[in-house]
């Protein structure tokens, strides 16, 4: 199941916030508050792309077992034989 964009950019939005709070709060340096959001945030991109990555990775791994015949879980041949043109 997909995150939906609008939940994934509140999360976010959320995120850097806090992030930007807790560094100026600790720091009381604007400029390291502005740095560490900044990291954090490429960082989360990055999170962001490689998941998206994965569930694309996983779905089309997913249609050659379907096309196989394959049970993902169990790796073992379905009771239903492969349909095939």
């Amino acid at each position: 199941m997909a995150l939906p964009f609008r939940t994934f950019f509140r999360v976010l939005v959320l995120v850097l916030c806090s992030n930007a709070a807790t560094v100026y709060f600790g720091s009381h340096s604007i400029r390291l508050a502005i740095l560490t959001t900044l990291a954090c945030s490429l960082l989360l991109q990055v999170v962001y792309f490689a998941s998206v990555l994965f569930l694309v990775w996983q779905s089309s791994r997913a249609s050659r077992a379907g096309e196989k015949g394959l049970s993902i879980s169990t790796g073992k041949g379905s009771s239903k034989p492969a349909v095939r043109p």
